[in-house]
């Protein structure tokens, strides 16, 4: 499902009433929130917004645990490290514990290791149903989500719930949920804006499937829904 927005203001806000609509409804039914947010610069306005005083009173943070979709393996210290962007828009302004957070980087270990260790944790948390309450994705302007970049074998893990390789193009790690577990989400919540996202928007909701050239087509939710949060521009209405 595709809702298209006049600009990113309204991609903002639309995508925080759902953060805490579901952090709302998932801690009144179980007592907790699972969310997996998602990193680069789209989602820096969605996370300012939950921080404000207009949004952040409305959930109750200790019931909150918050995952990463993905991490570039560097230090959490690093101006590219998507948890250290999480912690200066979002984390380090709401009451959550420390214990609540998993970040996607470990010192002294290596990021296959980690990764391992990221999927115990998800299933120590989940169970064996592994079904976040609502996963935040990003679109990148070749197709890709998460790590899952195109031709990457990443891309054909079945079994697998957290992954990690080597990055050829960007001579980097990558650490990423994979598709079979993103799938399992209650709630998919795509955000995509600019003139950048119109060809792949366009391939990966209306194209030839073809997820080894877009990888975000690989997203459809077992039980839960999938939405697509975009501007005019991306969707080539502007």
């Amino acid at each position: 499902m595709v809702q298209i927005y006049n600009n990113t203001d309204e991609i903002n806000t639309k995508a925080a009433d759902l953060f805490v609509e579901s952090a709302q409804k998932a801690i009144t039914a179980k007592g907790q929130f699972t969310a997996v947010l998602t990193g680069g610069s789209s989602p820096t306005g969605i996370y300012k917004l939950l921080a404000s005083d207009a949004y952040k009173n409305k959930i109750d943070w200790s019931k909150v645990y918050i995952f990463w979709g993905d991490e570039r393996w560097v230090p959490l210290n690093d101006d590219l490290s998507n948890a250290k962007m999480s912690y200066s828009t979002l984390l380090s302004h709401v009451p959550i514990p420390q214990e609540n957070i998993f970040e996607m980087y470990k010192d002294g270990v290596t990021p296959e290791d980690y990764a391992a260790e990221y999927e115990k944790s998800i299933r120590t948390l989940l169970g064996e149903e592994g079904k976040f309450d609502l996963i935040l994705l990003g679109m990148g302007d070749d197709g890709h989500t998460a790590s899952l970049f195109p031709g990457e074998a990443v891309l054909e893990e079945q079994t697998k719930w957290v992954d990690a390789y080597y990055l050829a193009p960007q001579k980097m790690y990558r650490i990423t949920l994979t598709a079979p577990l993103i799938n399992k989400a209650e709630k998919i919540v795509v955000v995509a804006f600019g003139e950048k996202k119109i060809n792949a928007l366009k391939e990966v909701t209306a194209g030839e499937y073809n997820p080894t050239l877009y990888p975000m087509q690989l997203i459809k939710p077992v039980s839960g829904k999938l939405l697509f949060l975009v501007d005019k521009v991306a969707a080539g209405t502007n």
